[in-house]
């Protein structure tokens, strides 16, 4: 595909090259996606606007992009402090460093609002 590299698209998994036999039909790879999440966000920002199939393969490249960036950011904050767990302050940190001023302080205050919706669920 054009820009869904996963880290599993290289690797076999356990699928030995059955060169005999011309009939086995193989199942094609499931692909996980936020197109279902992409598509709910969009219904609530333009109920009457749609999405074409390469636009929201670009969104979902981007999503991609975006949590790879925030997940090495708060990786590498954990490393520092010589602690082996991402906790939410490393993720709201890795936010405050990657994201431009307004929006990093949307982000921070939608990211503690959901915390706190998780932590008084449980």
């Amino acid at each position: 595909g054009e820009a869904e590299m996963s880290a599993e698209s290289g690797r076999m998994r356990g699928h030995p090259s059955s060169s005999g036999d011309k009939k086995s039909k193989r199942k094609p790879k499931r692909k996980e996606t936020y197109s279902v999440y992409i598509y709910k966000v969009l219904k609530q920002v333009h109920p009457d606007t749609g999405i074409s199939s390469k636009a929201m393969s670009i969104m979902n490249s981007f999503v991609n992009d975006i949590f790879e960036r925030l997940a090495v950011e708060a990786s590498r904050l954990a490393q520092y402090n010589h602690r082996s767990t991402i906790t939410s302050r490393e993720v709201q940190t890795a936010v405050r460093l990657l994201l431009p001023g307004e929006l990093a302080k949307h982000a921070v205050s939608e990211g503690t609002k959901a915390v706190t919706k998780y932590t008084s669920s449980k």
